[in-house]
């Protein structure tokens, strides 16, 4: 049972790139990954009830959903170093926090470019590729 799966768009870069780079600094291995557009990533959205129009990586947290920048907070939570304390920034209400996210997420194709192929996980953490 996966109880933290973070859903992320598996044609941008940046967000390809962000995988990685919590891969990285995840080292209790406490999160799983699917891409939005795989057939477990679409099964997630649907049973959570998110909407296709949501434009932001996905974080399910034991049956708790966050999106934009409340997810990518979350995640930091978990992350080894000082990357935890980025969660201080949670107490900045949600849509002034979500005004930079949502800039980057509209924008994320033109500044960072999309990919041609999905993103192949390296063989020592596909385990956690739903």
């Amino acid at each position: 049972m996966h109880k933290r799966i973070i859903l992320f768009d598996g044609e941008c870069n940046f967000c390809n790139s962000s995988v990685q780079f919590i891969l990285k600094r995840d080292k209790k291995e406490v999160f799983s990954f699917a891409s939005r557009q795989s057939e477990i990533g679409k099964q997630l959205c649907k049973a959570h009830q998110i909407s296709d129009s949501v434009d932001s990586l996905i974080f399910i947290d034991h049956n708790r959903t966050y999106i934009e920048s409340t997810a990518a907070l979350r995640i930091c939570l978990h992350l080894t170093g000082a990357w935890k304390c980025f969660y201080a920034l949670i107490v900045i209400p949600p849509f002034i926090r979500n005004k930079v996210y949502q800039f980057i997420a509209r924008n994320r194709y033109r500044l960072f470019g999309k990919a041609d192929t999905c993103f192949i996980p390296p063989r020592h953490v596909r385990k956690r590729f739903l």
